[in-house]
């Protein structure tokens, strides 16, 4: 029986961040066409501690670990991108306190911005408005503007020089994971071919975030104070982060199915926001973090999963 192998994957500046069972790998072009790469090992919380492979639960510590990973590549990517070689040696010491801050704050960013805002502007839109004290309306609303100003931070970071090239890259993650899942050799001509757009990718894992949050978040009376229902969203985030992951590892596994493919489907459409066609060079440096990351070993069976 052949081993079954969990992939993921993200863009970071001028690079890519692949991750195979018990490492990631990140490639990064420098501004003189040279191609680095960084291997390092990782142990799933899951491993050591069993009870955390539980669904749901294994969706909120698949999160956090991720985001970790993802800002560890994207500090590598910055430094090698920049050609920044003092700074690296500087933060060598303390690149895990660093690591952990840029976490506190960019997770503070994205419930300010996604959570806070939307219930205050929702919260006063309700005095004016009486029938938006129901519970149901209430949380349309609120989920709506949590969407829109997604959507517009989205467009908002694409007009940027440097986040169209991310863009770019987040495309060739996709065609070079769908190139390894169809068993493919990987190569440009056969990456090329493929799509850039992926029914596993965090794109779509952020969508379902916000159409399960306003089921959730239903359950909590609008008549409690404001800041009742702000603990509330924080307090349920874990949930919805978890039942989101579940939600999309299921929808992609069974994409054929009409259901399952009316739930991924906005997701795909999302994703035309966050991806771009890659050029070939591109191409390249997204194949060799995946073959890095999987130390140049090709197992025969292949699955490929979000982060």
């Amino acid at each position: 029986m052949s081993e079954e192998v969990l992939l993921g994957g993200q863009a970071v500046l001028e690079g890519v961040m692949m991750r195979a069972p018990g490492a990631y790998a990140v490639a990064v072009r420098k501004k003189g066409g040279e191609v680095v790469t960084l291997r390092r090992e990782v142990i799933r919380l899951s491993d050591r501690y069993p009870a955390l492979k539980m669904p749901v639960l294994r969706g909120v510590v698949v999160l956090f670990q991720s985001l970790a990973l993802g800002i560890r590549a994207l500090n590598f990517s910055a430094e090698q991108a920049l050609e920044e070689e003092d700074s690296r040696k500087e933060n060598k010491s303390s690149g895990s306190l660093g690591i952990f801050f840029s976490l506190i704050l960019a997770l503070a960013f994205a419930l300010g911005l996604f959570f806070y805002l939307p219930l205050l502007l929702t919260d006063g839109l309700a005095r004016l408005v009486p029938v938006l004290k129901g519970s149901l309306p209430f949380n349309l609303v609120e989920g709506t503007i949590r969407i829109v100003l997604f959507i517009g931070y989205i467009l908002a970071i694409s007009a940027l020089a440097d986040m169209r090239r991310v863009f770019q890259y987040h495309g060739a993650e996709h065609k070079v994971v769908s190139t390894y899942e169809a068993g493919e050799p990987l190569t440009v001509e056969y990456a090329r071919a493929h799509s850039t757009l992926h029914p596993r990718c965090g794109t779509s894992f952020l969508l379902f975030v916000m159409v399960i949050s306003v089921l959730t978040f239903s359950l909590v009376p609008t008549s409690v104070s404001f800041g009742v229902k702000l603990a509330s969203r924080l307090f349920l985030l874990p949930l919805i982060a978890g039942l989101s992951f579940e939600l999309l590892r299921s929808s992609a596994r069974n994409r054929s199915r009409l259901i399952y493919s009316a739930v991924v489907t906005p997701g795909m459409w999302l994703q035309r926001l966050t991806t771009r066609e890659p050029n070939d060079d591109q191409l390249q440096v997204a194949i060799e973090a995946l073959r890095v990351a999987l130390g140049g070993k090709l197992p025969e069976r292949r699955e490929v999963v979000p982060l």
